[in-house]
């Protein structure tokens, strides 16, 4: 298996592993530029009038070029996104295979459909990297601009241009910008194929005179790194800053009441034998005195973000009441809320695994 075939085979195989939610909701825009390599194209002769052909099996050798490209896009919400592109690649030719040296252009231009699958790293405390693989079809058009080559630097001459279908596959790494919500940096990695034979206009200068005919050029295979940016337009802002804390007011002593704390495992909302031990004891304390109403309030660490933390703690509490109604107490009794990543029982920093944070407190008043 060569290096596209590796490419987009993995591209095709690379299931979304790790987790589906993404960033990139709705119109995005993006562009890049970077290097070029157009690998040897096969040579597959000059198709002389009278029939037969001239110089099949030496293959065209480039210099390294460069290539850009923009694009507009849309983002599903859920892994996926899929945009139009525009894009342009130019490399200088250095040489014929068995026939000497060679000069002028390939230009390159045309327009790629694109498919996306974002891998989202936020659940393993990883905000700041974000990479992603693409597929993409399309049309491309291939320009020999100027082109002389051969034993003699005037032999072969073309100034034409065709073009047909390409295809490619993307590897890529987004570096989000916390302060600019939406803007990403990012890095990629493309192999691009046009797989047909094309055909170019050309003159042939023999020693009977110019003769004019087909030259003939196999498979091209494109491979670029790029440098770009990824700007989605709707990303939400950065939370705003917590309102400050109200003046205290003088109030009434609270009514004496008692707290149980029920600890879970990472990631998880299931109730383990000792934590339905914890809230047994609760909900039998519970018809010993005089109780009004049992508060069940849900929390987690900070290592994940805080849309999913706020679920899981929410799930957490949910859990807990519906124990406590199993072992007797009214449901009419029972206020259970979550509060995700805030109001830490041991303060840590975003990411951190703090296992006494990862608790249900039940508050009987």
């Amino acid at each position: 298996m060569n290096l596209k075939q590796a490419l987009l085979a993995g591209a095709i195989v690379a299931v979304p592993a790790l987790a589906s939610a993404q960033p990139v909701q709705g119109l995005y825009i993006g562009a890049g530029a970077g290097a070029n390599f157009l690998m040897s194209e096969p040579n597959k002769g000059f198709g002389l009038p009278g029939g037969g052909t001239f110089g099949d099996h030496n293959g065209v050798n480039s210099n390294t070029g460069w290539m850009g490209e923009g694009a507009v896009g849309w983002g599903f919400g859920n892994g996926f996104r899929a945009e139009l592109e525009a894009d342009f690649y130019r490399n200088q030719f250095s040489g014929i295979q068995g026939l000497g040296g060679a000069d002028g252009f390939e230009n390159k231009y045309g327009g790629m459909v694109n498919a996306y699958y974002d891998f989202n790293l936020k659940p393993y405390g990883i905000s700041w990297l974000q990479p992603y693989l693409g597929l993409g079809v399309g049309y491309q058009r291939n320009q020999w601009a100027s082109v002389a080559g051969g034993p003699i630097a005037s032999q072969l001459q073309v100034n034409n241009a065709t073009g047909g279908f390409a295809y490619q596959g993307i590897v890529g790494l987004a570096f989000p910008i916390q302060s600019a919500p939406g803007l990403a940096v990012t890095v990629e990695y493309r192999v691009m194929d046009m797989p047909f034979t094309r055909n170019y206009n050309a003159v042939l200068d023999t020693p009977a005179g110019k003769v004019g005919g087909i030259q003939r050029m196999g498979e091209e295979i494109n491979q670029s790194v790029l440098l770009g940016f990824r700007y989605a337009f709707n990303a939400a802002p950065p939370p705003p800053p917590p309102a400050p804390a109200p003046a205290p007011v003088a109030a009434p002593a609270p009514a004496p009441s008692r707290t149980y704390l029920v600890f879970f495992d990472w990631d998880k909302a299931d109730l383990t034998e000792r934590a339905k031990q914890i809230i047994a004891e609760a909900a039998q304390n519970s018809t010993r005195v005089q109780v009004t109403r049992i508060e069940v309030n849900g929390y987690t660490d900070t290592s994940g973000n805080p849309k999913y933390n706020q679920q899981l703690s929410v799930k957490r509490a949910q859990n807990v009441a519906a124990e406590l109604v199993r072992d007797g107490v009214p449901e009419q009794e029972i206020t259970a809320q979550g509060f995700g990543d805030t109001k830490l029982l041991v303060p840590t920093a975003a990411g951190v695994r703090e296992p006494q944070n990862r608790r249900v407190e039940i508050i009987l008043h």
